[in-house]
Parts: C-alpha cells; structure tokens; sequence
C-alpha cells in the first residue's frame, strides 16, 4: 500500500542552535515542506534581528532541502505596538511559556495578570498575530495542563479575535476546551497519541519518552486520539520533537523531551492505519493548519508505502529517536 501526503508540516517545532541545529534541522526539511520553530533559545528569541538571524542559521542548517522554517517570538509583556507592527512580516505567531515551566523558559510569564497581558495581547489581536501557549501551571504534574485551562478560557473571552493555539495538548480536559471558544485551537504530537504515564515509568524508567507536558492517563491518551483521528479542524499535529543530548537524557536531571522528527510521519501513518483513518491524515498533518494559520506552504509530496522500517537507534552519534531500534510499519518512499 503507498499514499501520498501534499506538504505535510509540523506546527510545534524545536530545532536548538548550533551543533544540534546542523544535526536535526534536515530531519525535520527532509519530509516537512515548513514547520512552525519554537524560540525558546538561550537568550530567547525576542527582536527582529534575533528572528532574522535565527531563520538564517535554519536556512543554513536544512541545506538543500526545500523548507520553510515559521517563526515565532518568545512572549514579553513589555513589547511596544510599534515593535510588534515592524516584526509583524517576519513571524508567524508570538509563543507565551510560563516562567520555568519547561526547557528554556525562565524568561517567560510569572502569573497571568490580565492588566500586564493585555496591551500586548490586544496588540496581537489586532495584528492577527497568533498566541501560542505552553499551558501548563506549576502544580502537581499531572494535573497542571487541566489546571491552566481556565486560564485559556479567560483569554479566549477577553479576547475573541485572537487566535489561541494550546500547543502540545494532553488532556481530556483540553480536547473539550477546544470546542468551548471559536478562538480555541491546539497541536497534538506524535508520542501523546501513543504512550502514558505508564510507558514512561510504569517499569525501568525510559528517559527518552520523558517530556513536558508530561505523558497522561490512558483515557487522556483516548481522547487525543479520538479527535487526531477524526482530523478535528481545530487540530492539527505539532510534534513538539525537542532533541536533547544522549547524555543529557541518560542522566541524573533529564532534559525533557521525545526526539520524533525523523519518524514523525511513519509514526503518524502507522498510527491512522492501525485506526482506519488514513483518509483523515492529510488533514490532520497539514490542511487544518494551512486554514487556521492563513498559510501556504512550499508544495511537497512526500510518497509512504506500507513496508517495516527500522528505526536508526541514534542520529550523529548524539539524539535518539522515539521508537529507536524498533520497526515501523510505514517508510518514507521519497519526498519532492
């Protein structure tokens, strides 16, 4: 069996800098047509010379493999509405962290005082500039996606024109949130649609599947997969792959992060295959967002057939993959 997917692209991307970019960023351009890049940076991403600069260094990275790489900006409460006119063509969306929430995210927002947000988000609002969030409280792990979501209700009402993308979604408790606020929309990965807590460390503990927002409940899982599947025009997938260091995720401290890049799409047919649901995969991967985001992307085929693959167990000697060692039903046939 083959099918083909029209410029699937990947709307939650990290992609690091440096030695790391040069290593992932052409697993990402290899079978996405563009993808949405996170600014998370050590410093953030926060001027227009950073966005310039950053897109640049991508550019480089991906060789000659045809990509665009979206840009966002790291969320600051101080951004004057001059700035964020003159930046306005050279991003796609601005990205919001709560501060420390997550890998590089100590510059991020300390509580959600609506009198602080409002200038710039009325601002963005206006621009039809997106909001990414990372939603996540600083509670108890497992409950701080569901903990957030009345913050996400709250800005969805005060501000009905902006777009509100919940990013990286793994609740039950997000899917029914999305269908509450016109302006509600969110990214779903790979690795949330197929693991738990329980894969995580329901035995030996695998530092690879360890990321935040962290892995749920099997009923959680469930509902993930009941809207992905059903390609939700709400949803569209974001794979939240953040490579890390080998010896930074077999380690005392583990980075947090699932490295999905390589296999996003295999993974992703695998999955709609099992499920019945391949006619909705297109969607999924890359037409809800072209419609909730106003994109048009660089139009690339990337051909699948049904035939085992073996996943590499590590890439350049330095990140492993999600299901590394392991065989996936679906390959990568060619992408042009």
């Amino acid at each position: 069996m083959v099918i083909s997917i029209d410029s699937p692209l990947d709307m939650h991307l990290h992609l690091r800098d440096e030695e790391m970019l040069d290593i992932v960023a052409p697993l990402s351009a290899e079978t996405f047509s563009g993808g949405l890049v996170m600014p998370n940076l050590v410093p953030p991403v926060t001027s227009k010379e950073d966005v310039r600069s950053y897109r640049e260094r991508i550019r480089k990275a991906q060789g000659e493999h045809r990509f665009i790489p979206y840009m966002t900006l790291f969320f600051k409460s101080d951004y004057s509405p001059e700035f964020l006119e003159s930046v306005r063509e050279e991003i796609l969306a601005i990205k919001l962290y709560p501060a420390g929430i997550t890998t590089n995210s100590e510059g991020g927002v300390s509580g959600f005082d609506l009198e602080e947000l409002s200038p710039v988000l009325g601002v963005m609002s206006d621009l039809g500039i997106p909001l990414c969030v990372h939603g996540e409280t600083g509670g108890f792990v497992m409950d701080r996606e569901a903990e957030f979501i009345p913050i996400y209700e709250m800005l969805a009402r005060h501000f009905p024109d902006l777009k509100i993308v919940m990013e990286h979604i793994t609740t039950k408790a997000a899917v029914e949130a999305l269908d509450r606020y016109e302006n509600l929309y969110a990214t779903i990965t790979l690795h949330h649609l197929y693991i738990t807590l329980d894969d995580v460390a329901g035995g030996l503990l695998q530092p690879h599947l360890f990321c935040k927002p962290i892995a749920k409940r099997p009923e959680d899982r469930e509902a993930l997969l009941k809207t992905a599947l059903a390609a939700h025009p709400k949803v569209m997938f974001g794979s939240d792959s953040a490579p890390h260091p080998r010896d930074k995720k077999e380690a005392p401290g583990c980075a947090a992060g699932v490295f999905t890049a390589p296999i996003a799409l295999q993974g992703l047919a695998q999955l709609f295959d099992r499920h019945g649901a391949l006619d909705n995969l297109q969607a999924f991967v890359s037409d809800n967002a072209r419609r909730i985001y106003g994109i048009t992307p660089i139009e690339k085929t990337v051909i699948l057939e049904k035939t085992p693959w073996l996943v590499p167990e590590i890439y350049e000697g330095t990140v492993v993959p999600m299901f590394a060692g392991q065989s996936l039903e679906w390959r990568v046939l060619s992408a042009e």
